[in-house]
């Protein structure tokens, strides 16, 4: 039997949350860690081994890109981060560097690559472009982090668990993010007909959710906890071969009339990445910010061409 192995490029903040998660949900057998300071990647290796009493077997090493070409799944956390008063999208000229570089030592992949570096619909969109994987084995994590976050923030704000509330954002993994509102459900009632519940708590939400990162980057420097369980859930469901319906950015020619763009939409996955996007009907008013939030990725993807 193949072992199963997971290579992740980029070990700072991000990375090194991606990885713990990845060891303490028993997701591989082998972790692969990469980044440009190769020091930095032997040093997790080394604390991340020292752990392994207290979480199931798995060897991890440091490694090259070119090593971890035969990986099962490849995250990319590799970039700058973000300040409490910028926007992902503010990000791109750095980063957008850094996806060149990469691109070029990841022909041939034969893997998933997970995207999770910010802007994370732009980068994503630049890795499937430049590297020629196709298109449903490039994902970017995309609103699933948002999704998780809308659901715990309604949870506290109805005292429910957070688990049982579906609701999904989607678009952007940014401001211009859509809250599909009439589609959330509290176990299988409309959220909308919740007793209480009003459009000025829609309002109020969808806001907390959208500038959710930046008050914890104001507060800590950086988001990573979170993100690190979200990467790690999303592989292991990958490896599992779970057939989740998830909100993942991917590259969208048609779904929703939307096409050349990476974004955040309903997604069935498995273990060969992305099987289809799932089309639903919303309101006329989230349509219309869904297009908004495609016209905003577009500009962001055309100014990198430009």
């Amino acid at each position: 039997m193949k072992t199963k192995s997971v290579g992740i490029i980029g070990m700072g903040w991000v990375g090194s949350s991606v990885a713990s998660s990845i060891l303490q949900q028993g997701v591989c057998r082998e972790l692969l860690l990469n980044d440009i300071n190769e020091e930095i990647a032997e040093g997790e290796a080394m604390d991340l081994n020292h752990g392994s009493p207290f979480y199931p077997s798995a060897n991890v090493k440091a490694a090259t890109v070119e090593d971890m070409l035969k990986c099962d799944a490849i995250v990319i956390t590799a970039g700058r981060g973000g300040e409490s008063d910028e926007s992902r999208l503010n990000l791109l000229n750095e980063n957008i560097k850094i996806v060149r570089t990469i691109s070029k030592q990841l022909k041939g992949y034969e893997g998933i690559l997970i995207v999770v570096s910010n802007p994370v619909d732009v980068i994503t969109y630049y890795y499937q472009k430049l590297t020629g994987i196709p298109s449903n084995r490039v994902m970017g994590t995309g609103t699933m982090l948002d999704t998780a976050r809308l659901m715990d923030i309604v949870g506290d704000k109805i005292n429910v668990d957070s688990k049982s509330i579906k609701a999904e954002v989607i678009g952007e993994h940014g401001d211009s993010e859509v809250v599909l509102w009439s589609k959330a459900l509290v176990g299988n009632t409309p959220l909308q007909s919740w007793e209480g519940w009003s459009k000025e708590y829609e309002n109020e939400i969808t806001e907390q959710v959208k500038n959710a990162a930046y008050e914890i980057i104001k507060r800590k420097g950086a988001t990573n906890h979170a993100i690190g369980m979200v990467t790690a859930t999303l592989i292991k469901w990958i490896m599992r071969n779970e057939n989740r319906i998830i909100t993942v950015s991917s590259v969208v020619n048609g779904a929703y009339s939307l096409n050349d763009v990476a974004i955040s939409l309903p997604c069935l996955i498995s273990s060969n990445g992305i099987e289809r996007i799932l089309e639903s009907e919303i309101s006329m008013e989230e349509m219309e910010n869904l297009r908004h939030s495609a016209s905003v990725i577009h500009d962001a993807i055309n100014s990198v061409k430009s």
